[in-house]
C-alpha cells in the first residue's frame, strides 16, 4: 500500500507493473466493508493473464478501506477531483478508468476536468445502473434528510446492524451476485474488516443519501473516448421504482436476459462511442466472473492507442 497527500487527506492506492503504455486505474464501489479490495481477485486474474500487460491503479476512495474518513458528506464530485489530482500528480501514463456500478457519475464528473480526463483513454464501465437512476435527480430536501438521519444516533445503529454477516450475507445473495454460493467466507471477510472503523459508515451514507443522483445525460453525451460497457445477464437494479419497470419488461419480454440487454442498450445508445456486452453474473462481475470480465475487456484496452 502507498500513500499521496490530496487537500488536507492521506489517500491510499496499490500499483503493480506491466510492460504496456497504459495502465488500469481501477474505481471501486461504495458499500459496506467495500473498498479497493474489492478488485483484488481481478487484480490477480489480470496479472496471471498471458495476454495482458497493462500496469494497474488500485485506489481506496476517501472514506473507504486505508484512506482517510472524514466524518462529512462526501459526493461524486468530491471522489471525482480526488481521482482527478491523483491521474494528474502521481499516474504516470496514461490510464483506462475501470468502473463498477454506480460510481459511473464519478467517472462522468472527472471527465468534465480537462487535465486529468486528457490522460484517459477510455472506459470500462462494469453493471453501471439503471439508464433512468442516472438521469433522474433526487430532490436536495430528500438528500437532506436521509442525512439527518444518517448522521444521527438511529443511524449510527442501522450502520452496526447492515455490518452484521447475516445480513451482509443476504443482502450480497439477493442484490450482488448472481449464484448465493459465491457469497463465500473471502467475500465477506473482506466486508467485515473493511467495516470494523466506523467511520466508514460516512462514505457509505453519503451514497445511500443519494448524493450520487443527478441528470448525467448532457455529461455524458460529450465524453468523446471509447467506452465498453459489460453488464451482467442477471442484472438487477435496487431501486424501487426502477426495479418495477425492470420487472414490467421482464413480464412482457419473458427473459431477464432481454431486460438486461434492454439496459444496456440504453448506455449504447446514449454513449457517442461506445460498445457493449453481456457477461455471467449479476451487479459484481469482476469479483463474481473474474475470468470471463477480464477475457472481455482484454481486447478493448488492447486496442486502445498504446
Amino acid at each position: 500500500m502507498e500513500f499521496y497527500n490530496w487537500k488536507d487527506y492521506r489517500c491510499a492506492f496499490e500499483q503493480t507493473s506491466g510492460d504496456r503504455k497504459v495502465a488500469l486505474l481501477l474505481i471501486h464501489p461504495i458499500g459496506v466493508g467495500l473498498s479497493g479490495e474489492y478488485w483484488r481477485p481481478f487484480v490477480q486474474q489480470w496479472q496471471a493473464s498471458s495476454e495482458v500487460s497493462n500496469p494497474i491503479y488500485n485506489l481506496d476512495l476517501l472514506g473507504c478501506g486505508q484512506s482517510d474518513m472524514p466524518q462529512q458528506a462526501l459526493t461524486p464530485q468530491d471522489w471525482a477531483e480526488q481521482v482527478a489530482y491523483f491521474i494528474e500528480a502521481i499516474a504516470t501514463q496514461p490510464v483506462v478508468l475501470v468502473v463498477q456500478g454506480a460510481l459511473l457519475p464519478v467517472a462522468v464528473e472527472l471527465m468534465t476536468m480537462p487535465l486529468a480526463a486528457k490522460k484517459v483513454v477510455g472506459l470500462v464501465l462494469s453493471g453501471p445502473p439503471a439508464w433512468r437512476l442516472m438521469t433522474t435527480p433526487t430532490e436536495p430536501w430528500k438528500q437532506a434528510l436521509a442525512w439527518k438521519f444518517f448522521t444521527s444516533p438511529l443511524g449510527n445503529l442501522f450502520y452496526r446492524y447492515a455490518r452484521r454477516e447475516k445480513f451482509l450475507r443476504s443482502f450480497s445473495e439477493r442484490q450482488l451476485f448472481e449464484r448465493p454460493k459465491d457469497v463465500d467466507e473471502r467475500w465477506l471477510a473482506m466486508l467485515d474488516e473493511g467495516a470494523k472503523n466506523m467511520d466508514s459508515r460516512y462514505a457509505v451514507f453519503s451514497f445511500l443519501a443519494g448524493f450520487w443522483r443527478q441528470d448525467y445525460a448532457a455529461k455524458i453525451a460529450q465524453i468523446q473516448q471509447p467506452v465498453l460497457i459489460v453488464m451482467g445477464e442477471n442484472a438487477s437494479t435496487i431501486d424501487r421504482k426502477t426495479a418495477k419497470q425492470v420487472a414490467q419488461q421482464v413480464e412482457s419480454s419473458s427473459t431477464i436476459e432481454q431486460a438486461s440487454r434492454k439496459r444496456l442498450q440504453d448506455y449504447l445508445d446514449h454513449f457517442p462511442r461506445a460498445q457493449g456486452m453481456s457477461i455471467s453474473g449479476r451487479n459484481v462481475m469482476p469479483y463474481e466472473s473474474t475470468d470471463e470480465f477480464v477475457s472481455a475487456i482484454a481486447p478493448f484496452i488492447t486496442d486502445l492507442p498504446q
